[in-house]
């Protein structure tokens, strides 16, 4: 595959000074991988890129691994000092859909669909650098996108795949058209905090009006995000303000 480093460098660096991109034909994880290279001190802007990821991480340390051309895999590295992280994983999640299709929904808290099938996810890692000036932390943010179909092989619904949108997709042209716009939208989610993207979120929000579970067991009606992005559940007891850090949800059985 021909990745558009070069290209994807020139458009970025403007905005972060020291940027560089790196493409590897193989890595346990993306994200993994520059969480060891920031405890080590090197906190520089970078876009690390694996054609195939052998020990991919999701949410709650689910697996994610991914097959050189079928998926695109690659985690963000930059310092980042926003007043409040709240949320952060929905503004990227909107960011994303809107580099790629109109179709595309998100589901709370870091996951891209295609429907009600899980097309890719979001995860957003921290670490201290330096003497901590200015509050700013080294965040790593790690996307995987399904490119082609995948078997669905131990999952109860069969994933989603950008080609059922994009029928040309591939890695290299799906990452360049979602960089620039990332780092773009994560300065200004820097500055302006997740109000700046609840009503992008709220256009794309899979789980508003619907039935959910959450992993309590307590069950209610989404009804989507509030400016600190937690999720607004009706239930049975009242209104609840779901963070990401208490529990998962799913739709209920329609």
């Amino acid at each position: 595959m021909r990745w558009r480093a070069e290209a994807i460098w020139e458009a970025v660096a403007p905005l972060l000074p020291g940027f560089t991109v790196e493409v590897l034909p193989q890595l346990d994880s993306t994200n993994t991988e520059l969480m060891r290279r920031a405890r080590t001190g090197r906190a520089d802007p970078v876009l690390l890129v694996a054609e195939q990821q052998t020990a991919g991480r999701g949410r709650l340390g689910r697996d994610w691994h991914s097959s050189a051309g079928d998926s695109l895999t690659f985690s963000l590295g930059l310092p980042l000092a926003p007043a409040d992280w709240s949320g952060l994983s929905l503004a990227v999640g909107a960011s994303v859909a809107d580099s790629l299709h109109p179709d595309i929904v998100l589901k709370w808290p870091n996951d891209l669909w295609l429907g009600d099938r899980k097309l890719g996810g979001i995860l957003i890692e921290t670490a201290s650098f330096g003497d901590g000036a200015a509050g700013a932390r080294y965040a790593v943010i790690g996307i995987g996108l399904n490119i082609a179909p995948r078997p669905a092989a131990g999952l109860s619904i069969e994933p989603a795949a950008l080609r059922e949108l994009l029928p040309q997709a591939d890695a290299a042209t799906v990452l360049e058209r979602i960089a620039r716009p990332l780092v773009g939208d994560l300065q200004r989610f820097e500055r302006d905090g997740f109000v700046a993207f609840q009503q992008r979120f709220a256009q794309r929000d899979a789980l508003r009006g619907r039935a959910v579970q959450l992993s309590d067991g307590t069950a209610g009606t989404a009804q989507g995000v509030n400016a600190g992005g937690s999720l607004l559940v009706h239930t049975a007891a009242g209104p609840q303000a779901i963070s990401s850090s208490e529990v998962s949800v799913r739709p209920a059985a329609r």
